[in-house]
This record gives C-alpha cells, structure tokens and sequence, in this order.
C-alpha cells in the first residue's frame, strides 16, 4: 500500500487566483524579451540539471553552431549540479530559478526538474516572456494540467511537451493512414513500456549522494526545502530524505511511478495517430496492479495496468512493469484492419472486411507505409521557436496526455473508476 495518504483531488478553481496574479504579468512580460526570429540567436537557461537536465546541456552545447544557439543559465537546487553544467555550458548557474527567469537576454528555457515542479516553472518561465521545453509529464496534477495549458494560451508562448515517440513520423504518417479510412473505424489500442533489471532503474539510475544534503556547504549543499516546494502546496514538508531526493520516482508526492516516466512516452503517440496533434480527453479511466518484487520502501507499483474510454468511441490499454521487459507491441485495431506502429507502418486485413480493407489499401490485403525522419524534440522546439513549424507535442496533447496518466494513477490509488467532467474540466471518481 502506498505510504503516503491519498491526497483529495484538486478543483481546478482552486487554482483561479493564482492564474489570475499571474496573468497581470504577461504584457510587461513580452515587452522585456525579444522574439527569436530566423536568424537570431536563441538563448537558452536550463532548470533542472540531473541527469536528463545534464543530458540536454551538453546536446544542447553541442548543436549551438549548427542550430545558432547558445546555453547561457543553468539552475538547480544542488549546487554539484549547478557547477557541473556551468562547466559544460560556460554560462552562469543559480540555486534559485527565479533569478535565472529575471534575465532578460534569456529567451526559452529547458526544464528537467521533478514532475511536481513542472507547472509553477513553466508559468512562471511563460509569465516571464520565455518559451518553454517541459520533460515530460507535463505536470503533476490534472488541475496543473489545465492551468497550464491556459497559461500557454495566454501568453502565446510556444511550449513543448517531451515524450520521445512523438517526434516518431510512424504516427504521424499513422495519423494520415486512419484518417483516410485505411483501417475502419478505430476501436481500440494498446502498448507497453517495461523493464527488468537486477538492480530496478529507478535506483541503478538515481544513486544516492551521501555527502550531500540541505546542511552541508560547497558542491554538498541542497536546498531541500526549495525541492519540495511545500511553501507553494507543491509536495509535503518532511525533514530531509536522501531518498525522495535523488529517487524522487518511487514516491507518490513527487511523481505518478511508472505511469508519468514510463507510459506517458505511449499515450501520447498513440493521441496522435488516433485523434491528431491535440490529443483527447477520456471518458474514463481505470488502473490495477500493485507493488509485486521490488519492495524497497517505495510507493508506486511495479506492475502497472489501466484502461481508459475515449468520446470518440475507442479503448485503450496500455501497461507498464518493472519486473519483466517482455512487452505488446503498439498496435491499432479498426474494423476493416490493424496497424501496427513504431517504425515502418504494417497495415493488414481483418476478418470478413477484406474487400473494404482493399478499396482503401490500393488492392492490397496487407500495406506497408514508409517514413520519414523527423527533427528530434529539441531541434522541433528551436525551428517552432523560429516560426518553422509546430512542436511535435503541444501543450494540448500534453494536456490530454496528462488526464488521462493522472486519472489512471489515482484510480490504482484510490481503488475506484475516474471519470472526466469535460465541462467543469475536473476529475471525479464513481
């Protein structure tokens, strides 16, 4: 069972008056910062430099010449961190994003924080005139979810979303192949992202610092309670847990499990090619699975499964396990035909629907689609930053993404199924 207790879901007006502070700020905003036209260069501050954050700084780094930009900021709340990507980057490095945002020369930021940070930094980069590439989950609540996404419309920034497979062209081209009647009507979808290790990822990947923490100085120290947030209702105020720190994805107050880190990366994709570049809402959504092999302290489940019903009469199931790798493929059912996705398209006939399934596929019982290469998500994000094209996951689909991960973690939670109230925008459970 979950050590921690299950939080009581939050109204989306819970949230008015803060979007309401923050909407005061948004003309003085962009007034302060310059667009990024074509052949400017764009520069970047990076919060949250972990090990994803690390990640983006050097290929950021990297790419600066060819794609006219430059990593100027980083921030984070370990000072280890912050040294270590100023070296990368040659730029300045703050324990405090806030001031990080305060400059003015900066023009987009990267964010790698924990998923419960998500939203207030990317508000507040928005608010402050920048544009915004958030890893993904793009929050960690639905009500975040919908501030955002608003937040995003307000202010016209563009925003990035980053679950990986969505800068996959096979569904995008799956996208054009469903809705040129290839395979019927879609009824339903599934996938899987798992894992098996000897050591779980989720430890092997985080290693714990033990000379770190909010009481040492130097390279050691860590502002604890700026990680929490609990001073903004973003988690929990516990004394300092090396474990919540550096492993902040086994606990509930921080993260969704599996289900944020893990099947995000599926849902998203399969939005697209089933109902386009915004995604969908859920009618409703259920989990089960439970904690099975890795009983180490942690909260989330290590076997994770959920459904979910969608308005435009489809299914979807999808899983996630941490305790055997062997997984379903990506794979669309419709009434004349199945797609099957990740790379080069497969399409084939179904049941008695070959002749239906033939008029759409050039006579053909069995179809292959090929595709094309993408611009990775960072790239994306820097050409729509110039006017050259959308990002590949928009703030809709993420925001659709978002609810319905959300609405499945706390169905396990809590036992019960999640409905969505599209009209009110809020979760309730039957």
């Amino acid at each position: 069972m979950p050590r921690f207790s299950t939080p009581p879901l939050v109204s989306r007006r819970a949230f008015v008056q803060l979007t309401t502070l923050a909407a005061t700020a948004t003309i003085s905003a962009h007034s302060r910062v310059r667009a990024a036209g074509a052949n400017d260069r764009i520069r970047i501050g990076v919060i949250g430099v972990g090990g994803m954050g690390t990640g983006h700084v050097n290929s950021l780094v990297k790419k600066s010449d060819a794609e006219n930009i430059e990593v100027v900021a980083v921030s984070d709340v370990y000072q280890r961190r912050v040294n270590r990507s100023k070296g990368i980057c040659k730029g300045e490095g703050y324990l405090d994003y806030r001031r990080l945002l305060e400059r003015r020369d900066i023009d987009a930021v990267l964010i790698a924080t924990p998923d419960h940070w998500h939203s207030k930094i990317s508000i507040d980069a928005m608010e402050a005139g920048k544009h915004v590439y958030c890893e993904k989950p793009l929050t960690h609540t639905v009500a975040q979810a919908i501030q955002t996404r608003n937040a995003v419309k307000r202010t016209g920034k563009i925003l990035q979303v980053g679950p990986n497979a969505t800068a996959n062209d096979s569904y995008w081209k799956a996208h054009q192949a469903i809705a040129a009647g290839q395979i019927g009507k879609v009824t339903w979808a599934h996938g899987s992202y798992n894992r098996n290790a000897r050591v779980c990822l989720f430890n092997e990947h985080q290693k714990l610092d033990p000379t770190a923490g909010p009481g040492k100085e130097g390279d050691d120290f860590i502002d604890w309670d700026m990680w929490l947030g609990h001073q903004w209702g973003l988690a929990p105020k516990i004394p300092w847990n090396p474990e919540h720190f550096f492993r902040f994805r086994k606990y509930f107050p921080y993260n969704g499990g599996v289900a944020t880190d893990l099947l995000y990366h599926k849902l998203a994709p399969l939005l697209i090619a089933i109902a386009g570049p915004n995604g969908e809402y859920p009618l409703r959504v259920n989990a089960n699975g439970g904690l099975y092999i890795e009983k180490d302290g942690r909260d989330i489940p290590d076997m994770f499964m959920m459904t979910a019903d969608y308005p435009s009469e489809w299914s979807l199931f999808l899983v996630s396990t941490l305790t055997n790798d062997a997984g379903i493929p990506d794979r669309i059912y419709g009434k004349h035909g199945t797609m099957e996705l990740g790379g080069e398209l497969s399409l084939r006939s179904n049941g008695d629907f070959k002749e239906e399934f033939r008029r759409r596929n050039e006579g053909k019982e069995e179809s292959r689609i090929a595709i094309e290469t993408r611009r990775d998500l960072e790239n994306n994000w820097i050409d729509a930053m110039r006017g050259k094209g959308a990002v590949q996951c928009n703030v809709d689909l993420g925001c659709s993404t978002m609810v319905a991960i959300k609405m499945a973690v706390e169905s396990y939670r809590q036992k019960k199924t999640m409905i969505w109230d599209s009209v009110r925008e809020e979760v309730v459970s039957s």
